[in-house]
């Protein structure tokens, strides 16, 4: 299973990028997936998640409301758009397949990562 994330890149503050990630070696639509971040000299942390649908989906607190996750199961890929964004958003982000049809934010519940995209937000 190989994920590749892409569309990382230098922002300025209120603006807007909008990551993807396709998956190979895995149908995508029978599992949960997600992103994570991390910053430099901190641990990596869950921003959101989806389910096998487009149905459920779930951000974390510090997202909620500027980021949207999305799936697009024809194409194995899931997105994630970010809205608004702050210079506390740089960090590397991650996506993530679950080793379930479920989503969650915990770290440990996600079989295969992709290799990372950067994001920089400039204040």
């Amino acid at each position: 299973v190989q994920l590749q994330a892409s569309g990382g890149g230098l922002v300025q503050t209120g603006g807007s990028l909008r990551l993807s990630c396709a998956a190979s070696g895995r149908t995508i639509s029978g599992y949960g997936m997600a992103w994570f971040r991390q910053a430099p000299g901190k641990e990596r942390e869950f921003v959101a998640g989806i389910g096998t649908t487009a149905l459920y989906t779930t951000y974390s607190n510090t997202v909620k409301g500027r980021f949207t996750i999305s799936k697009d199961n024809a194409k194995n890929t899931i997105a994630l758009q970010m809205y608004s964004l702050k210079p506390e958003d740089t960090a590397v982000y991650y996506c993530a397949t679950s080793t379930t049809r479920c989503t969650t934010n915990r770290q440990v519940d996600y079989a295969y990562w992709g290799q990372g995209t950067q994001v920089t937000v400039s204040s």
